[in-house]
């Protein structure tokens, strides 16, 4: 994992090679990362969640991203999630509202991580 800083926020970036992640313990590992770090922000590839997050009955997406809102890290899930949403009306619909907020993105690239964070 490396951390760096995009405008005045510390973003730790997890790796796209690694074991798939999606568990709440696997946010809590990656939140203790994040503090290590002291970053804000954890970017996360969508391709490194385990099968079935994506999929909002397993309840795995649930539980990830509820680590992270208690402990105040905000989560952006990078890359094509295309295929999921339009299997899901529910992604869809909690995609939008999410990418509407401030807590929890879902972005194509780094680079639209990079203009959110550098927005103002």
């Amino acid at each position: 994992m490396r951390a760096e800083t995009t405008g005045e926020e510390i973003v730790l970036h997890v790796p796209a090679e690694g074991e798939p992640i999606g568990t709440g313990q696997d946010a809590l590992d990656v939140i203790g990362e994040a503090w290590g770090v002291e970053a804000t922000v954890i970017s996360i590839p969508a391709a490194r969640f385990v099968p079935g997050f994506f999929d909002l009955r397993t309840g795995l997406a649930g539980e990830f991203i509820q680590k992270m809102v208690n402990y105040r890290q905000r989560l952006a899930v990078i890359g094509d999630i295309s295929a999921h949403v339009a299997a899901s009306d529910a992604l869809g619909a909690f995609v939008r509202e999410s990418n509407r907020g401030t807590q929890v993105w879902f972005l194509e690239s780094h680079n639209a991580l990079t203009e959110r964070l550098t927005a103002g």
